[in-house]
């Protein structure tokens, strides 16, 4: 058996294919063969500039389509901010509303300009940007889609492989602590994280899904969405403070990780690492397509490209929209090393 994780699938869905294809993974019918086990990292919306935003709402519901069609105990959904985002921060938009909003939004942040009317007729979301950019793609069918997967389940917080917590975004001792949960092992955790998720689910009767206090959407009154599908591991020295108050938090502390077991985690790119964690990187430039690592040694930190044997975190976003598919690595997790090519 081969148990496989891909990174966030923010891309066309022929590339999505073209991906798996490549590294054996699918039989002649474009189907997962009976040998695979996938875990999907969550965040399947959203991606591609302005042009691309049909095409790219069209490809984000098709990816996730594709792998509900695979049972649950051959293909594990991880859902992510992009995904909740539909039944949160866009859970009030029909077709019509959202494009008037798009359109507007796109004008205010293509101009930089004062988006406070904005605001004010639109308090669900943060800003401009997050219409215009983050959530771009979204269509009302997509929320449907959701929410059906939401409820029968197919959608999970969180998964286990041999001792890895698979999560979109990684949880701290304190995101766990918030709703009652030690972390003691990456199965227990899992757990806990899916039960939390389907007694919310369990109790939600329309319109914004609750997952307090370990998600907070973003909003006008309490801003960028929180959280662990949105927080990030950032070095603290060259962070905002106020991002790594919580939680819920925008910007984590890494050595703030559960020390039990390690993670992987989607959601952040290379650059976007390089960034928050500028003392703890290698030099050179930001690389797409690869998987990363983050090591955590006491209060040392080592961020680097590849594997490491001790890592605290595997990053599996490689920025699928960004590289050729025969470049896009995937996580072996019974080796935690990148998938062979065959």
């Amino acid at each position: 058996m081969r148990y496989v994780a891909i990174g966030d699938p923010q891309a066309p869905y022929d590339t999505f294919l073209s991906i798996l294809r490549g590294h054996a993974l699918l039989d002649s019918g474009d189907r997962l063969r009976d040998d695979v086990r996938l875990v999907s990292m969550g965040d399947h919306f959203d991606y591609g500039p302005p042009e691309r935003r049909e095409a790219a709402a069209t490809d984000g519901e098709a990816i996730l389509s594709w792998l509900a069609e695979h049972s649950s105990e051959q293909v594990t959904i991880l859902v992510g901010n992009h995904d909740l985002a539909r039944v949160c921060e866009l859970a009030a938009y029909d077709d019509e509303a959202f494009l008037a909003a798009y359109a507007e939004a796109r004008v205010l942040y293509d101009q930089g300009a004062d988006e406070s009317a904005f605001r004010a007729r639109h308090p669900q979301v943060p800003d401009a940007e997050c219409v215009a950019r983050d959530y771009s793609c979204f269509r009302a069918s997509q929320r449907e889609l959701v929410t059906r997967l939401l409820r029968t389940g197919r959608l999970r917080m969180a998964a286990h492989h041999a001792g890895l917590l698979l999560v979109h975004a990684g949880v701290t001792v304190d995101d766990l602590a918030a709703v009652g949960l030690e972390a003691a092992s990456a199965a227990a955790v899992a757990d806990g994280l899916n039960a939390f998720l389907d007694a919310r689910v369990a109790a939600w009767t329309g319109g914004t899904l609750d997952l307090a206090p370990l998600h907070r959407a973003g909003s006008s009154a309490h801003g960028e969405g929180r959280g662990v599908l949105y927080q990030r591991p950032c070095d603290p020295a060259s962070e905002q403070p106020g991002r790594l108050d919580g939680p819920p938090r925008r910007r984590f502390d890494p050595r703030s990780l559960p020390a039990a077991f390690p993670q992987a985690i989607g959601h952040i790119r290379d650059g976007k690492c390089r960034q928050l964690m500028p003392a703890w990187c290698p030099p050179g430039p930001a690389v797409d397509g690869a998987l990363r690592s983050l090591v955590v040694t006491g209060q040392d930190v080592r961020y680097q490209l590849g594997c490491a044997p001790d890592a605290r975190l595997l990053f599996t976003d490689a920025g699928m929209w960004h590289v050729p598919s025969e470049r896009y690595e995937l996580l072996d997790l019974a080796a935690r090393q990148p998938l062979a090519r065959p």
